[in-house]
Order: structure tokens, then C-alpha cells, then sequence
């Protein structure tokens, strides 16, 4: 371009092609040991977790044993989930044993590639700078470091949603067209993984509608979810099979049991969230919600808003309205993880981010060694005080119930508590796969166990129950012949506290009293 200056005409491009050559040179390097130094810090973070796992002492989470059990048995479709989650568990522990350590290392790894797809969206819409920061954040989030330690279907949901946002940006962009057959393909997987990735598609169709020069991509967009829906379709295919128990399930975790309005349940929830987001984080995000209108200004703001907001706002009323566990909004986070990551930095508060860092860092820190800490001082931790409290016992209750099992030849495993049952399978030795889960007092599916159980068969045979619900104990006896004497198992917390189990041979089942319907 140039301009008249008096009687010359100026040229006011200043930068010569060589000095632009240089200044993309330097920001190429630049960006490239922002990417070292997440790589490093994210893959640094990820190997203290995988030590832990392997050294942390701690036992499975019912439902991580429950998993287990699925992963035995690949299948579509299980009563409460769909199917990814145990088949990551049925690939490491092929590959490994059954370790509670291999058992959960399917978490870490996808969260460590998490954090780099995060370093990835927030490059792609703002710098490299943001994608270090936003990747350091996302790796030590409370909830991100909970989610590691533990298998849940929270982690590969987590990961896909990060891939299919990427893709998503990548797909709207001039030749981008190719990246809509990766959006299909991680929502596919998503919805796979738990039916939360639902939120995603919605998230994206309300972005596409709400602005109008992003409407021209909504015919790939919707080849894209029915990219999505074939590879989803054969959960559907085993829900259909099973009389759809798993959207049923869903569905009634929704439903409301007691008041119509719960204001506690709606401060519970928003409280969680400091915890799962980080203190810090969640307070920048709850600004960012009261100064909207300036701080989603921008296109990158607005996309990255729209992929966290709504979904936090319907678990916000739901929580309301009946209840809403912590996790629920977790994918929320890897876009808000971004989004607030760069609202800080533009701010010129990076140290606030440093801090929602070092604060979380040493939460983390807290709960995951607070139990051996106080041990090695000589002092036992009280269960209450424990966040891992109830990752501990299994072990102790499953030698216990080997020991009265090998007393008693021929009798199987008997249990009024889906978690306990779980547990029980996976710690007593050998692995009951033959136990039942008592089910007689209701024409209802609960969970796995009675989707897959026979007590017809089982008719005549002996058992020995293991039950810490006295209030189910005297139904139970009423349908065997007889029963022997009461074994008490106790397994200790820590501080004085405990787990009582009650535990008795019974013999000669006579099935479950047959109810009206049934």
C-alpha cells in the first residue's frame, strides 16, 4: 500500500521480507519449546501418577471391580455404561495382569493425551503461549488428578471430547474439510465411552446456529454425526437387546425422589465445583459468566464458552431440581480449562494461574499421601479425614471371606450390595464368578449382577452370605432351610473406625418368593 506524503509517495509497509522471515522464525522456535515444555511438564506429572498406581497400596473402587468383571466379557453394552471403559480394562490387563495398578492404567495415559489435545485448541485459537498454560492446567485440574488415579468412564470421555473439539476447529477452517470425518469419529467413540458426549453434539449444533456464517457448515456437521451415530449404533443395537436398560438407568439417576426444588442439592453442587475445577479456575469462570458480554467478545471466546456453558448451566438446574454428583460436568472443563486459561493471561494475571497450579498441585499431594503421612508419624488417619477412605479395606474383607468359603466346600458367595459384591469378586480368592447377588424382594433390573443372574439355578444349593445391611438379613434366612452360626468380619478404616459385615452359612436355597408379575 502506498500513500501520498506531501509531493513523495511513501511506502508504508515497514517490514522488509528478510526481518519477516526472522520474526516468524523466532516465533516458530518459540512455539516449538512451548510444546517441549508441556510435553515435559504433562508427561513429567503423568509418571508420578503411574508410580502411584504402582506403589500408592490402595484397593479397587467397587465400581472399578465392577468394571473389571465387564472387561472379562467384552461386550456392546453393559446395564449402567456402554463399553469402553471395560474394554481398556480387558486391553492392560491382557497385556499385563489384573493388578489394581494395570486395572486403572487406561486413566493416566488418556489424560496425558488429554492435556496435549488441550495444548492443541488453545494454540489453534489463541498462541502457543495460552496452549503451555492451558495444558499445565488441565494435567493438575483436582478433578483431572481424581479421574487419573481412578478407571471411570469419565477419562476416555474426556479425551474424545478434547479430540472432537480440536477437530471441530480444524474442520471450519479453509481446506479443513477432512477434519469433519474426526469429529465423527470422536464423538463415535464418545458416545462409546458415557452417553455425556450427547452434550457435545448439542454444543456444537448451538454453535453452528447461533452465528450465521457458520451455518454454511452444518451439512458436514450432520454427515459428521452420522458418522457418529454408526459407530455408536452397536450399543444401541445391545440396549435394544436388553429392553434399553441402560438409558433407563440413565434416566432414573436424573430422576427426582423427594422435593420438587432442592436449593441444598443446588449449593452442594456449585460448591463441588471448586473442588473439581480448582478454586481459582472456577471463580475466573464464574467471572467470565457475570462479564459476558465482554468477555466472550471474541469468536475464539464465544466457541470455547459454548462447548462448557450450557452444559454447566443444565447441570446447574438438575441439581436443582433433583441432584447432581460432582463429575457430571467434567467435560465442561476441557474447554472452560482454555477459555479461562486465556481470559487470565489477556488479563495480564498469569500469576493467578500459577497459583490455581501450586494450589492444585498440593491438593492433590494432600489427598494422595495424607493416609501414609500420618501413618509414618506414628498416627491413624480417620476415615472421615481420608479421601481415599474408601479405596482401603477390600483386601482385608476378601482374605476374610476366603478363609470361611474354603471352610464350607462347594458353597458359593452370596451378597445383598451391589458394591460389595464387586468387591468381593475381585478380592476373595478364588474369584467367585459363580457368586449371586440377592435380588428377592423386587421384579427390578438393578445393575449387572441381576441382569446376568439365574437363581432358579441355584435352587438347593449352598451359600454363605456377606452382608452389611442387618436390616436385609432375616428376609434372606427366611428362603434358605437352614442357616449356622453369625461370623462378624470387621475391617478397619483407620482412627478407630471400621466396616462390620456379617457374615453366615446358609443352606439349602429355596429360590426367591415369587411376587406378583414376576
Amino acid at each position: 500500500m502506498r500513500r501520498k506524503w506531501g509531493s513523495k509517495r511513501v511506502d508504508t509497509k515497514l517490514v522488509s521480507p528478510p526481518m519477516a522471515l526472522g520474526n516468524n522464525a523466532a516465533k516458530s522456535a518459540s512455539d516449538e519449546r512451548s510444546w517441549f515444555y508441556a510435553v515435559s511438564a504433562v508427561f513429567f506429572i503423568t509418571v508420578l501418577r503411574l508410580a502411584w498406581l504402582a506403589y500408592g497400596g490402595t484397593d479397587l473402587y467397587p465400581d472399578e471391580a465392577q468394571y473389571w468383571l465387564w472387561s472379562l466379557h467384552p461386550a456392546f453394552g453393559y446395564y449402567s455404561k456402554p463399553p469402553v471403559v471395560a474394554w481398556l480394562i480387558a486391553l492392560t490387563t491382557h497385556l499385563l495382569g489384573n493388578s489394581e495398578g494395570v486395572i486403572r492404567l487406561a486413566a493416566p495415559l488418556l489424560h496425558f493425551a488429554a492435556a496435549l489435545v488441550v495444548f492443541r485448541i488453545a494454540e489453534r485459537l489463541y498462541d502457543a503461549r495460552t496452549g503451555l498454560w492451558s495444558a499445565l492446567v488441565y494435567a493438575t485440574l483436582p478433578g483431572v488428578s481424581a479421574s487419573a488415579a481412578l478407571i471411570s468412564t469419565d477419562a476416555p470421555l474426556l479425551l474424545c471430547w478434547a479430540v472432537a473439539l480440536y477437530a471441530f476447529i480444524r474442520a471450519r477452517e479453509r481446506a479443513g474439510e477432512r477434519w469433519w470425518w474426526a469429529v465423527g469419529a470422536a464423538a463415535g467413540v464418545g458416545l462409546l465411552s458415557k452417553y455425556a458426549m450427547a452434550y457435545w453434539l448439542l454444543s456444537a449444533l448451538l454453535y453452528l446456529l447461533a452465528f450465521r456464517d457458520e451455518r454454511r457448515h452444518l451439512g458436514r456437521f450432520f454427515l459428521a454425526v452420522g458418522l457418529a451415530v454408526l459407530i455408536y449404533a452397536p450399543n444401541f443395537a445391545w440396549n435394544l437387546q436388553h429392553g434399553f436398560v441402560s438409558y433407563h438407568h440413565t434416566g432414573e439417576n436424573a430422576e427426582s425422589h423427594g422435593a420438587l426444588f432442592n436449593p441444598l442439592h443446588l449449593a452442594a453442587f456449585v460448591g463441588s465445583q471448586f473442588a473439581v475445577f480448582g478454586p481459582i479456575a472456577f471463580a475466573a469462570l464464574l467471572a467470565i459468566v457475570f462479564t459476558a458480554r465482554r468477555a466472550l467478545a471474541s469468536r475464539a471466546a464465544a466457541l470455547l464458552a459454548t462447548f462448557a456453558l450450557p452444559t454447566l448451566a443444565m447441570m446447574v438446574v438438575v441439581s436443582f431440581i433433583t441432584h447432581a454428583e460432582p463429575n457430571w460436568a467434567a467435560p465442561v472443563y476441557v474447554s472452560a480449562t482454555v477459555l479461562v486459561t486465556a481470559w487470565l493471561l489477556r488479563g495480564g494475571h498469569r500469576r493467578l494461574i500459577v497459583a490455581a497450579v501450586a494450589i492444585d498441585v498440593a491438593v492433590a499431594v494432600a489427598a494422595f499421601t495424607a493416609h501414609d503421612v500420618a501413618k509414618a508419624a506414628g498416627y491413624s488417619l480417620r476415615a472421615r479425614y481420608d479421601p481415599l477412605h474408601r479405596l482401603r479395606g477390600g483386601h482385608q474383607l476378601g482374605s476374610a471371606v476366603s478363609a470361611i468359603l474354603a471352610q464350607h466346600p462347594g458353597a458359593l458367595l452370596l451378597s445383598d450390595d451391589r458394591e460389595d459384591m464387586a468387591d468381593l469378586m475381585y478380592y476373595v480368592r478364588p474369584h467367585p464368578f459363580n457368586a449371586l447377588k440377592w435380588n428377592g424382594e423386587s421384579n427390578k433390573i438393578n445393575d449387572q449382577f441381576d441382569l446376568e443372574a439365574n437363581p432358579k439355578a441355584d435352587i438347593g444349593r449352598n451359600f454363605v452370605l456377606v452382608s452389611r445391611h442387618p436390616e436385609n438379613i432375616q428376609r434372606i434366612l427366611d428362603r434358605f432351610a437352614a442357616a449356622g452360626p453369625v461370623d462378624h468380619i470387621v475391617v478397619p478404616l483407620g482412627g478407630g473406625e471400621s466396616r462390620v459385615y456379617t457374615a453366615r452359612f446358609l443352606r439349602d436355597f429355596k429360590g426367591y418368593r415369587r411376587l406378583p408379575g414376576r
